[in-house]
């Protein structure tokens, strides 16, 4: 399910990831995920309105072990208590970015993916490509291209 970005899905995303969202000043969120059994943590941090050229920018940030990784432009996101993770989108033309974090601390980055692939029969796909084109298949049921957090649109 695709959600606005407010405090309530905010905290469904620290809910799935099984941690808390803390709040870093007005329009920034971090929430810290930990493995103990895999000796495994990340960072996430969710910033929210970040004036770009006179645009709004929604922007989701990764930190771990020796791994920095940043998705410009979230579109969009997906929160599935079913794969406990969570999936943001961003989406430029025909291409398309995921970046997904897991409850077991875990995260994949999928970036400047086209269409084409998602659109593809994934079982003629090689092997790595296949990865790609299910992991995202999340955004066959939301329209990106037409998508807005703003309410009423």
């Amino acid at each position: 399910m695709v959600h606005q970005f407010t405090k309530e899905n905010i905290d469904a995303i620290a809910r799935v990831l099984n941690t808390r969202a803390k709040p870093l000043g007005d329009d920034v969120y971090r929430l810290e995920v930990v493995n103990s059994g895999e000796s495994r943590k990340l960072a996430l941090e969710i910033h929210l309105g970040l004036k770009v050229n006179g645009n709004d920018l929604n922007m989701v940030s990764v930190y771990a072990h020796n791994t920095f990784l940043q998705l410009h432009n979230c579109t969009a996101f997906i929160v599935s208590d079913m794969l406990k993770q969570v999936t943001f989108f961003g989406r430029e033309g025909d291409r398309i970015s995921g970046l997904i974090v897991e409850q077991g601390a875990g995260c994949s980055l999928y970036s400047n993916v086209s269409d084409f692939i998602l659109n593809s029969d994934f079982t003629q796909l090689p092997e790595d490509l296949m990865m790609c084109a299910i992991a995202l298949s999340l955004t066959e049921s939301v329209d990106l291209d037409n998508f807005s957090f703003d309410e009423g649109d």
